[in-house]
């Protein structure tokens, strides 16, 4: 399947997740869950940094994301540990496990294999398998929406997430056209320049989603940062004529009052030295619905991109070269 129909797929993707994700079968923890770590890379990781800023008005414990090796010295007995590897040999991820076994925390696995699926069963540890076989960024449905039945089950959260997963994917299906139309535009915009991805900080997951798209299906270096804190540094980076770079900017009716004006005030210095300025309006009524308009607006963005340029969206040989001279190490 080519990425493009990967991408295409999405909404039904995110209906066989829900549907997964129902059918689910997990253990109540031995101890009250006090906190919670999510740890996962790439395409595997970003479920979480996403899930986390959705959830974040409403879960009365802390939730932390980890993208590495290592995990907190807080993992404990008391804490949820959930494991995010699409493949289920992501090493550090494995790693990761290794050592939130050794802090006897509850583990629960999102993956469609590998090592992971293996400790998982050797250890006794909850698991849910997706399906296997297709590039990780390609399967942030599946991962990400588990993250609702996981925190669900555990009383976490509320069950109107449920509601919400399933208004989401009436809104793709309705804006699929028009997400696709506006996405192509932009994509032309970015050909030959360097993207800049700002917004609220509320929705940096998305940002960086679309960071990552960008990386790894159009082959182009780029960067985000998100408001307010960039205005209290990169702002003054915006010192001299930058006609290489095109500004994306998120915008959320949600955004924060004092952050849209922000948002103004900013986008009054960016057009000083770059004439090349566009904003990502959301749809939707929720912040789930918002997020993930934008971030599928952004995974069809990087894909056409890689159309114009006449390059393989699905090629990453430069990762499996990294993880090829590893494995001999």
């Amino acid at each position: 399947m080519l990425m493009n129909e990967r991408i295409a797929n999405f909404p039904q993707q995110m209906r066989e997740a829900i549907a997964i994700g129902e059918k689910a079968q997990l253990s109540a923890a031995t101890n009250k869950i006090q906190n919670v770590l999510i740890t996962g890379l790439g395409g595997s990781g970003i479920g979480g940094s996403v899930f986390s800023q959705i959830v974040d008005k409403e879960i009365s414990v802390p939730v932390l994301v980890n993208k590495d090796y290592f995990i907190p010295a807080f993992v404990n007995e008391n804490t949820l540990v959930i494991i995010s590897s699409y493949s289920g040999n992501t090493e550090e991820t494995v790693q990761a496990m290794e050592a939130a076994l050794k802090q006897n925390a509850k583990i629960c696995c999102v993956t469609s294999g590998g090592k992971i699926k293996e400790m998982a069963e050797a250890n006794g540890c909850d698991m849910i398998l997706i399906p296997g076989g297709n590039p990780p960024r390609s399967c942030f449905g599946y991962s990400f929406t588990q993250l609702f039945y996981i925190f669900d089950f555990h009383q976490l959260i509320s069950t109107k997430h449920r509601a919400d997963l399933a208004a989401t994917v009436a809104l793709l299906d309705n804006e699929q056209m028009t997400i696709r139309t506006k996405a192509r535009a932009v994509a032309e915009s970015l050909v030959g320049k360097m993207p800049v991805i700002y917004s609220e900080a509320r929705y940096e997951g998305v940002a960086v989603r679309l960071r990552q798209q960008i990386n790894e299906n159009s082959k182009m270096l780029c960067w985000h940062h998100v408001l307010p804190e960039m205005n209290h540094n990169e702002l003054v980076g915006w010192t001299e004529a930058h006609p290489e770079v095109v500004v994306l900017m998120f915008r959320s009716e949600d955004d924060y009052s004092r952050t849209q004006k922000r948002m103004e005030i900013s986008k009054e210095v960016f057009l000083k030295y770059t004439p090349n300025y566009i904003e990502l309006p959301s749809k939707g009524t929720t912040q789930l619905q918002r997020s993930i308009y934008l971030l599928h607006l952004g995974d069809w963005i990087s894909w056409y991109v890689s159309e114009i340029k006449n390059i393989d969206a699905t090629e990453v040989n430069v990762i499996d070269y990294l993880k090829g001279s590893l494995a001999k190490i």
